[in-house]
């Protein structure tokens, strides 16, 4: 009896490592296998969230007829991670810059191109509005109107400088829209601007 009592007391404390062993090992690999699966989920990926976000609003810009609105979104979903939306965008562009060929050239004078972007702007498409205002700028640089609108347009968005060096120009190219802007809602966010008053009471300030 005393020759079996240390064996089983030997036993008895083997197995208990061994469990201890063996218990310790399942706990490591299931941590592993977790941190595996977050890096690795591509739909956890910012990047990827944004694209297939620009992608959907393009496609969906596209079908209200907003090409304007929806080329600059397609070229963020080019210019991201996900090679098939990529390839799917490319072609989207492709429709969007035919469509605004056509559009261009419909136009029968400056002013209604001028009236269409200032529809852009109305309906909150200020890319769109911005590329056609632009685009009459280089094209009609003497149209004090068109400058006056990107004025409009800059202040807007927050663009102050630019609105201020775009009302400027049409203020050179037509002295009554000195005085259009000084009841024009529109440029409520530089009232406080000294340069603002400056440019439209030019006979207090000198």
């Amino acid at each position: 009896m005393k020759k079996k009592v240390p064996v089983k007391v030997k036993v008895s404390t083997a197995k208990s490592k061994k469990d201890s062993s063996v218990a310790v090992k399942p706990s490591r690999v299931a941590a592993t296998k977790t941190v595996v699966k977050k890096v690795l989920k591509p739909t956890e990926d910012p990047r990827y969230i944004q694209a297939v976000k620009d992608y959907e609003q393009g496609v969906k810009a596209m079908q209200g007829q907003k090409f304007e609105r929806a080329k600059p979104l397609l070229e963020k979903v080019m210019a991201g991670p996900i090679r098939e939306l990529a390839d799917r965008a490319s072609v989207h562009i492709n429709i969007c810059n035919q469509q605004l060929s056509k559009v261009t050239n419909t136009f029968k004078s400056p002013e209604e191109h001028y009236d269409y972007a200032i529809s852009l702007m109305n309906m909150g498409d200020y890319v769109g509005c911005r590329e056609h205002l632009e685009k009459l700028t280089n094209q009609h640089p003497k149209l004090d109107f068109v400058w006056y609108g990107r004025a409009v347009l800059d202040c807007l968005t927050g663009r102050f400088p630019e609105a201020l060096q775009h009302l400027t120009e049409s203020i050179r190219l037509n002295k009554n829209n000195r005085f259009q802007a000084r009841n024009d809602s529109d440029f409520r966010n530089l009232a406080d601007d000294p340069r603002f008053t400056e440019l439209l009471y030019p006979e207090i300030t000198g």
